[in-house]
């Protein structure tokens, strides 16, 4: 599955998976940023992201947990 910025969900459950330990309400931006860019289904351009979309994939990302 290839994974683009825009696959808020996806990319949620993908975060979730390979980092399970981790509480998604403390993650800085810079770090989210990175595990996305490192995910292994992921295939969009790193520059294309913004804090909005970050923001976003954060807040799946929670609800995910819940």
């Amino acid at each position: 599955m290839s994974l683009k910025w825009i696959d808020t969900l996806d990319i949620a459950i993908e975060l979730d998976e390979a980092h399970p330990d981790v509480d998604p309400q403390y993650v800085r931006f810079t770090d989210l940023h990175r595990w996305i860019c490192e995910l292994e289904g992921f295939d969009d351009d790193p520059e294309r992201s913004n804090e909005k979309i970050l923001e976003a994939i954060q807040m799946a990302w929670i609800e995910e947990r819940e």
